[in-house]
């Protein structure tokens, strides 16, 4: 890669800068090409990968294990009980042990500031695999398909509805302003994203060329949009919330209706998993412009290249 990536971790994808956010996608797409044509070189051989999942997922695991396997890397998996951090052993002490055994930890969890502590002890590579702040993975995997649907990323409208202050629109306001795409999040008034999220968006676009413009009218949002996505409203952890956050987010449901203010080749997207009925209709995830067992499956490719880089492979 141009930027070495070796060593490194990816805790958001801000952590990238243009440049190392191109090879990736680069690196990725040989890694899809090789494993279709069943001649993947297992780079990873003799590594093994701690895969931490103190949130369960059906996605992040499987495509985090066999990434790991098509590799030729023994993955390591510790969830529920077995979360590593279960017993009350302190972080520092727990990173540091870890650190002695793994090649690379691969952690899905809560807090950022946890993540944080943990890459602040490791002498290995950390990758968040999900926080409540950021899905940089998923955000690699999106910018991907996009990039193999229209063959670019540059100049794209990409608009995002519901809820603007969840770890996905945090993730695309990065990913939309490094590609140097024009980001739209359309959210109510109390779920627009965090400031300092927004704020770091907004001074990597002055150099991309980027836009970001945050708004409440899903319409305007997606008026000639070619990528319209959306994610869960009640995400993980906040089901209690559920009832109220539907009435909230109801004018921006993801619907044929909406849809039709897009552009003529618009694609859909979402991360899964969906609530059909509630952020986005059936006649839209099942139509022919949704991607969204493209961008499911091209986390397993990103994923292996991002393993590739960060253990200079």
């Amino acid at each position: 890669m141009r930027e070495d990536l070796k060593g490194s971790n990816l805790l958001k994808l801000s952590d990238l800068n243009p440049d190392q956010l191109d090879e990736l996608l680069d690196r990725a797409v040989q890694v899809k090409s090789a494993i279709a044509q069943d001649r993947l070189t297992p780079t990873l051989s003799g590594k093994h990968i701690g895969i931490i999942m103190q949130k369960p997922s059906l996605r992040t695991r499987v495509s985090f294990e066999v990434a790991c396997g098509k590799l030729g890397a023994q993955p390591i998996i510790l969830e529920g009980d077995a979360n590593a951090f279960s017993r009350g052993e302190s972080i520092h002490d727990t990173v540091s042990t870890l650190s002695r055994y793994l090649d690379a930890l691969v952690i899905r969890t809560y807090d950022d500031e946890f993540l944080a502590q943990v890459a602040e002890h490791a002498t290995i590579p950390v990758i968040n695999a999900l926080t409540d702040g950021y899905h940089p993975c998923q955000g690699l995997a999106d910018l991907l398909t996009i990039r193999e649907h229209f063959g670019k990323l540059e100049g794209l409208v990409l608009a995002y509805l519901g809820d603007g202050s969840n770890n996905m629109a945090h993730t695309y306001l990065e990913a939309g302003a490094l590609a140097g795409m024009d980001v739209r999040i359309a959210a109510p008034l109390g779920y627009h994203p965090d400031p300092s999220v927004l704020a770091n968006a907004e001074s990597i676009a002055a150099d991309t060329g980027a836009t970001i413009t945050v708004m409440s009218d899903p319409d305007q949002a997606v008026k000639d949009a070619q990528i319209v996505i959306t994610d869960t409203w009640a995400s993980m952890g906040k089901e209690d919330e559920h009832d109220r956050r539907l009435a909230i987010l109801e004018p921006f449901q993801v619907n044929a209706e909406l849809m039709a203010h897009a552009a003529d080749d618009a694609i859909f997207m979402h991360c899964l998993p969906a609530h059909r009925g509630e952020e986005v209709t059936d006649e839209v995830i099942d139509s022919s412009a949704s991607q969204v067992f493209d961008e499911a499956e091209n986390r397993l490719h990103v994923q292996a290249a991002l393993l590739q880089a960060v253990l200079g492979t």
